[in-house]
């Protein structure tokens, strides 16, 4: 059937007539709606043209990001920090050209003390290896500088796990499984395991909060979980339980939590068993005693004076008993759902909580029997050579990690709505994120991490990052000047390894 011009000129006049006509009934429907409602005032007060506030405000926050914002302007992460990781994970040419970007003026930069005779790279010494529970049945050796923080099987995706699960492995670090209990994805790339034990217990427990001896044998098993981590807090929320929004517990998911499916998951704020440092010495030497394995724990520090209570209460019952190691996380925020008084307002940042915990151990000569993990936004080589410089034995990540995976810090975590496909459980959007092909970047970047971390402790005269101090690094004041760090920071026993330091 064939049309003459005539009727195909009519049937676009029509066509546009009933598209519009369509257009103004929506209108009339939403500025009726609009001015008849009484929960929003600016929509009452300024009907359909009102609703565009939302949208703007939210398209706000992305337009910052790719056009507006300056390389280093934005939070948590800036478009120079993101920019790099890609490039790591991607294997492409990392160096830049025309000088720093970086403004060295503002308070808190950290600038690293080049010697007069770096090392050669004939002269170059691997990181050396580190013992975790050197009085366990299975202790856990390694050499890896830089390790994959806890993420849980929940609040990330199947792929996004299998894909971390693959690329530790291949980049011979650990992966630790945040508390959400080991799955079947963590195992599939036979990385090293770290299990994380949060203060629900999934994963280990028949009911949530109480430990099930049975179920922990059966975790510690598994040849490549190599050590439990007792989790105290974490930097997005110090003081309260980990919270999986009930979209995101999906059958399987609450399986392998022991918790009803599409549900919150919401863990106490504590450890219900843990109100002291005899309680918390307890729980350590039960689960390190039916694992034999390294057993120590995660915190945010705010109040101090329970470490010194702790480290007493080792001296007490001997050295033995002491956690096989301390991970010290930041307290500005981290990957999961938090409320937002917390992620903003509580717990200290790593930059003050990292040599305080040092030195704290220093002072009670406990610094060689327990490892310290230092968390929470080190996701660049300087600052995980800024960590090393102030008492670290290991750094770890997520949200570098994260990026690694193709993360564009859409600040959807919470949601499901992810759009690459690593923080959410809709089939459709996990289908953009392919585990193999993100594991060699995972790989890519923690190899990456891992040369420019030696780099940095090259240039300051030191053969691995491990014999850093913190006199190799200074720190711009309210003058303008910069101090060493161990002005700021004096080190407890300032002449601890200094011999082979460099």
């Amino acid at each position: 059937m064939t049309y003459t011009a005539f009727q195909i000129i009519t049937i676009l006049v029509y066509s546009f007539v009933l598209i519009v006509g369509l257009g103004v009934l929506v209108l009339a429907v939403l500025f009726v709606n609009d001015v008849f409602q009484t929960k929003n005032a600016i929509r009452r007060n300024f009907p359909v043209i009102g609703r565009f506030r939302g949208l703007f405000e939210h398209l706000g926050e992305f337009f910052r990001q790719y056009f507006f914002a300056m390389d280093r302007e934005e939070l948590p992460f800036n478009r120079a920090e993101r920019s790099w990781v890609d490039r790591a994970s991607l294997g492409t040419d990392n160096t830049i050209a025309f000088g720093s970007t970086r403004d060295l003026r503002p308070v808190g930069t950290v600038i690293f003390v080049n010697c007069a005779y770096p090392v050669l790279d004939r002269d170059v010494a691997g990181p050396a290896p580190v013992t975790l529970g050197p009085y366990c049945a299975h202790p856990y050796t390694t050499s890896s500088l830089f390790n994959i923080s806890g993420m849980s099987y929940g609040a990330i995706s199947r792929p996004a796990t299998l894909a971390l699960s693959n690329g530790a492995r291949m980049a011979g670090c650990w992966l630790n499984t945040g508390e959400g209990g080991v799955s079947p994805h963590h195992l599939a790339g036979g990385a090293d395991i770290v299990f994380q034990m949060g203060t629900a217990k999934y994963g280990v427990c028949e009911v949530p909060g109480t430990l099930s001896e049975d179920r922990l044998r059966q975790v510690a098993d598994h040849e490549q979980v190599r050590m439990f981590e007792i989790k105290l807090s974490q930097g997005a929320k110090p003081g309260k339980g980990g919270i999986l929004p009930g979209v995101k517990v999906t059958d399987e998911i609450a399986a392998i939590r022991g918790i009803p499916a599409g549900r919150d998951s919401l863990s106490p704020n504590r450890h219900l068993d843990v109100d002291s440092a005899a309680e918390l010495l307890d729980l350590i030497d039960r689960v390190r005693s039916i694992t034999g394995k390294p057993t120590g724990f995660k915190s945010v520090i705010g109040a101090y004076a329970w470490l010194d209570e702790l480290f007493e209460e080792i001296l007490k019952r001997g050295i033995e008993s002491a956690p096989d190691f301390v991970a010290v996380d930041s307290g500005d925020g981290g990957t999961g759902a938090a409320p937002m008084p917390l992620m903003d307002n509580v717990g200290l940042p790593i930059r003050e909580s990292l040599p305080l915990m040092v030195d704290r151990l220093d002072r009670h000569g406990l610094r060689d029997r327990i490892k310290v993990i230092a968390s929470g936004k080190l996701i660049t080589p300087a600052e995980a050579a800024w960590a090393y410089c102030a008492g670290a034995d290991f750094v770890v990540s997520a949200r570098g990690f994260m990026f690694a995976l193709g993360c564009i810090q859409a600040l959807q975590c919470n949601r499901n709505t992810c759009p690459t496909g690593i923080t959410t459980h809709n089939k459709r959007l996990q289908r953009g994120l392919n585990p193999q092909n993100k594991a060699v970047r995972v790989n890519q970047y923690a190899r990456q991490m891992n040369r420019e971390i030696q780099i940095i402790a090259h240039s300051c005269g030191v053969r691995e990052p491990r014999r850093l101090r913190r006199h190799h690094c200074r720190i711009v004041t309210e003058t303008g000047r910069s101090v060493p760090l161990d002005e700021l920071n004096p080190n407890v026993t300032p002449n601890r390894d200094y011999a082979t330091a460099g």
